[in-house]
């Protein structure tokens, strides 16, 4: 704890440090209160009672989940931050068929923006197509609509809906641009960390009332714990490739030692992060906003085997996607000889990109299987009784976004303070990039 303490003064004294810690705090708050305020029109008291009877099971709750409350409240934020996610993941896609994009990809930092530019126009598309359904199918249908027939009413909610996404997008590049951490998935984080108190009480609560006992309830903190372990093994693995640099005459005229050096090329097990499971969430809520009809319906089943098989399938397609698009294992052969680096025992060239790329297909398997794994845990937890608000903790994707972001976030943190010399948070852990070892950052 004493150190703890320490770190926290140390974590202070940087000013850069504090005033982007400061920046990200301040924006989180200014979209939490936007998230309770509800639409113009909407009877909000008329909407709770109607939505009482469901829980916090199916896809529903867990939009409303990622949304903070947002959702079922008939807030603003209603939408939260899926839609813009789903235009980037349409962009990303566009940009392995497209010429056109892949061209604005290979222009730097102007094809970026422009890039930018038609992810938010097409955020905006995607929200105009979400907002009525969301009217249509959740307010007006459980009776939380004043005057549903005012079309003057429908133009607001809808506009508000958009300008509500539109906000939360820009607040989460702002706080990537001066904050601390990845802006977009800091807020979905947020909205995912706002009900976990209520959710661990409620269980305890439904434990203690004759549905099981303190006994089940500890046991499912231990599986809770266990799960959060296996998850940061997961974030956290690494497949180590030892560099050797060429020797180098260290010395006047020639006459010097020969020096050599070694490093290694850290390749993770999980090189993709959160954003697979972030992608496949994403697509997986248009089946909430289109209804209950025959297939359609079929995976608006939270608890069903196909939702889950086909959710557990996209994760393990979004990993290698994003994976393939974030590790270029040509680009890093290519620096390597660049620098004189090479792979003991492989040839420079096209047998160190062949050799890297093999390396990335036999960790990628085992690490998008965990993944998907982790994430149809909920389903299989409310089987076995566990309350639906807690389940949806105990796994899942809100538990893969809370590890993924945080170990990013502390991740950050960290190198604030060790480029000051300060001990990081994690002094003696286990968190990648710290201070003593020699990852080719460059490279990757």
């Amino acid at each position: 704890m004493k150190k703890f303490i320490e770190t926290i003064k140390n974590i202070w004294k940087v000013e850069e440090l504090r005033n982007r810690i400061g920046i990200a705090l301040g924006l989180i708050l200014i979209y939490r209160i936007g998230s309770f305020i509800v639409l113009p029109g909407v009877d909000q008291k008329a909407l709770a009672v109607a939505s009482s009877g469901d829980g916090e099971a199916g896809l529903v709750g867990l939009l409303d989940l990622f949304a903070g409350g947002a959702f079922s409240q008939a807030s603003i934020m209603a939408l939260g931050i899926m839609p813009y996610i789903s235009a980037s993941i349409i962009m990303q896609l566009l940009g392995m068929a497209v010429p056109v994009v892949q061209k604005m990809q290979k222009e730097g930092e102007s094809g970026r923006r422009k890039i930018n530019g038609y992810t938010r126009f097409l955020t905006i598309a995607i929200c105009a197509f979400q907002a009525p359904s969301y009217i249509s199918m959740y307010v007006i249908s459980r009776g939380g609509a004043v005057d549903p027939d005012s079309v003057m009413w429908w133009v607001t909610c809808i506009t508000l809906l958009i300008a509500g996404t539109m906000f939360a997008m820009w607040l989460g590049e702002r706080i990537t641009d001066k904050g601390i951490g990845n802006g977009i998935s800091l807020l979905i984080t947020v909205g995912i960390l706002a009900r976990f108190p209520s959710s661990v009480f409620s269980e305890f609560t439904q434990r203690m009332e004759g549905s099981g006992s303190i006994f089940m309830f500890i046991v499912e903190m231990l599986v809770f714990f266990a799960i959060i372990m296996i998850t940061v093994l997961i974030v956290q693995g690494v497949r180590r490739v030892p560099i050797n640099y060429a020797k180098k005459v260290v010395g006047q005229g020639g006459q010097g030692l020969e020096q050599s050096s070694r490093s290694y090329i850290p390749l993770k097990v999980n090189a993709s992060g959160v954003m697979p499971i972030i992608f496949a969430q994403a697509i997986m809520t248009v089946p909430a906003m289109l209804g209950e009809n025959s297939f359609i319906g079929v995976l608006a089943d939270f608890k069903g085997f196909w939702y889950n098989f086909v959710f557990a399938l996209m994760i393990i397609i979004f990993t290698y996607f994003y994976t393939a698009i974030t590790i270029n294992p040509k680009q890093i052969a290519d620096d390597l000889k660049r620098n004189g680096g090479f792979v003991p025992g492989v040839k420079p060239g096209s047998e160190t990109a062949d050799f890297l790329d093999n390396i990335l297909s036999r960790i990628t398997l085992p690490g998008s299987l965990m993944l998907a794994a982790i994430a149809i845990i909920p389903a299989f937890a409310m089987l076995f009784g566990v309350g639906d608000g807690f389940a949806m903790f105990m796994g899942g994707t809100s538990m893969l976004i809370m590890v993924g972001v945080v170990l990013d976030t502390l991740q950050q943190i960290e190198t604030y303070l060790l480029n000051r010399h300060y001990d990081g948070l994690m002094e003696g852990g286990s968190i990648r990039g710290r201070r003593g070892e020699k990852p080719i950052g460059n490279v990757i």
